[in-house]
């Protein structure tokens, strides 16, 4: 027997099958086995600027041998040969990233000379494309070593001539694009017993004071940043509304320590705890490095609360 509707139920069943059809397959029902497979990630940083065509070649080559990865940029803008600006910038990113990413970082003073190009593993799955001059110390501190290779595999490097002077492009960028594309890091080269380590700058803490140093700027906007940490800072006594006397550079600077910039008028200067933690000084609304002429490397002076400012000799 033939089962009969009206026109109207059929357009009613047809509705309720495709809402149930639709509930089954939404985001939040979907078999986690059949997420598509995440696309390589490679985050890239170097001091080569945006001036030239290296950082463009560098990408090329990466996309030849991995063109599923993703490239996204740090900043190319370090500046030139400051390895340790680098590590700082690199320390500072790493958290956010997941397992598996490929950072490759070329600030590289040493191209061309006996020092390795490696690969470096961190215990939390991370790899570190980078020469070996203590760009990735930082990092590995924090997160622990799980192992470094040389890259000495020529199957891992650019098939042409490698230059002395482009690492970059025929070392760094393939490797990187290697471990992007699956390959096991162990097959780049012999292991790497011992990393050059590279110490940073720690301000000297004591019961009067604490000295520390200007280690960069928070370009665009010309902030000071320094190594002196907000519980170095408390452990002097000091606390939001404080009104500072400092010393940068051995000359003495008035500062309010406030919570963000708009709590002082425009034009004015300010002590505050940047994002990651540390001591920082600012001109609300505009650049204390322009200002008052100050730029890294510099030294700051902060005595106890309530204490002596530390003599300033005159010339």
């Amino acid at each position: 027997m033939t089962l009969w509707l009206p026109k109207r139920s059929y357009l009613v069943f047809y509705f309720l099958a495709v809402i149930s059809f639709g509930c089954a397959s939404a985001p939040g029902s979907r078999d986690a086995n059949s997420a598509p497979p995440r696309r390589p990630t490679i985050v890239f940083m170097t001091d080569f600027g945006t001036a030239n065509d290296a950082v463009a070649i560098c990408k090329a080559v990466i996309l030849g041998i991995a063109p599923d990865a993703r490239i996204m940029d740090i900043t190319h803008q370090v500046t030139p040969y400051q390895i340790e600006e680098a590590s700082r910038f690199l320390y500072g990113v790493t958290p956010y990233y997941p397992s598996g990413t490929v950072f490759l970082v070329v600030v590289d003073p040493g191209v061309g000379t006996s020092r390795k190009a490696v690969i470096v593993k961190s215990n939390k799955g991370q790899f570190f494309v980078l020469p070996d001059n203590g760009l990735v110390s930082a990092v590995m501190e924090r997160d622990g070593l799980a192992g470094a290779r040389e890259i000495a595999n020529q199957n891992w490097m650019i098939q042409a001539a490698v230059s002395s002077t482009f690492h970059g492009r025929d070392i760094f960028s393939p490797a990187a694009a290697h471990l992007a594309e699956g390959w096991d890091y162990t097959i780049a080269g012999p292991e790497v017993p011992q990393l050059v380590h590279l110490s940073p700058k720690t301000a000297k803490l004591d019961e009067k004071s604490i000295s520390g140093d200007v280690i960069g700027l928070d370009d665009p906007f010309g902030s000071l940043v320094t190594n002196i940490t907000r519980e170095e800072l408390a452990s002097l006594g000091y606390s939001l509304g404080d009104k500072l006397t400092v010393q940068i550079n051995k000359k003495p600077v008035a500062l309010p320590y406030v919570q963000t910039f708009m709590n002082v008028p425009v034009g004015e200067s300010l002590l505050y705890i940047d994002s990651r933690g540390r001591v920082a000084i600012a001109v609300n609304q505009g650049s204390y490095s322009k200002k008052y002429g100050v730029d890294p490397p510099a030294t700051i002076y902060i005595p106890r609360k309530g204490g002596t400012p530390k003599p300033v000799r005159k010339k």
